[in-house]
């Protein structure tokens, strides 16, 4: 399938998505999420893809949604515009192959939220963050205020979002929304070399263990904990752990089927 909006590169089972609308800064629309929500679904059904790596052209990963196709919504639009969002939102917390933001430059509004449902955010060093939404008397509706809360916590995702003012990456990092900042020139090849020590894993404890993050989340302690205990004995039926321990005991490096 081609998608307009999106540049897609495929090498040693890691898969980069570059968001590339540079003249509108790369702003989410309607037929932009439908492209992203196609693509990923895309990549999650290719067995040959361990880990995506989601990015931006130009000097912004998304800067926003598109307001000009937002600003005369009507109140139900605008509901059904933020279910469209937020469905993609959730569908890449559910989906089983990682994906890493590579935030090389704005990421505010959606294109943060965007960044926040991916597993884990490494910034370049000239990369901007922030939910600008309250300024154009809004909020953020592509499930900002819960990810945001969930990851950093009510206050300071409260700090952020009422104000709606940009921190920098190093601020970001401090705060605990990104993982790691990099030169600009480095980020996407920092990106690629933890997706694959990603890919050099079993599939299918991965796949596990961000299920068991995503929807232990949702959980008491002690039921997130039997969720655990669940996915844990069901990996002892697959081929992944029989290779892993096996090369374990016979001390040689696991050969994982990756097909």
């Amino acid at each position: 399938m081609s998608y307009p909006s999106l540049l897609l590169e495929q090498a040693d089972g890691l898969a980069t998505l570059t968001i590339n609308s540079p003249e509108t800064l790369n702003s989410l629309h309607s037929g932009l999420l439908r492209e992203l929500a196609a693509a990923l679904q895309e990549l999650e059904a290719d067995q040959g893809v361990a880990a995506i790596i989601l990015t931006g052209t130009g000097k912004a990963f998304v800067a926003g949604a598109d307001i000009k196709q937002m600003a005369p919504m009507s109140p139900t639009e605008a509901t059904a515009f933020a279910r469209a969002g937020q469905h993609l939102m959730l569908s890449m917390e559910r989906m089983t192959t990682p994906v890493i933001a590579a935030v090389n430059g704005f990421a505010l509004g959606g294109g943060l939220e965007l960044a926040l449902a991916c597993d884990y955010i490494y910034a370049s060093s000239k990369a901007r963050l922030g939910f600008p939404e309250v300024t154009l008397g809004i909020m953020p509706g592509f499930g900002g205020t819960q990810n945001l809360s969930r990851l950093i916590g009510p206050n300071r995702a409260k700090e952020l979002i009422f104000t709606g003012r940009m921190i920098n990456a190093d601020e970001a990092l401090t705060w605990g929304i990104v993982n790691r900042v990099c030169e600009p020139e480095e980020l996407l090849e920092q990106s690629r070399a933890t997706a694959a020590a990603i890919a050099a894993t079993g599939r299918c404890g991965v796949a596990s263990a961000k299920d068991a993050i995503t929807n232990g989340l949702q959980m008491s302690k002690e039921d997130g904990f039997r969720y655990e205990a669940a996915l844990f004995g069901l990996l002892f039926a697959t081929a992944d752990q029989n290779e892993g321990m096996t090369a374990f005991i016979e001390k040689r490096k696991a050969a994982f089927c990756h097909h």
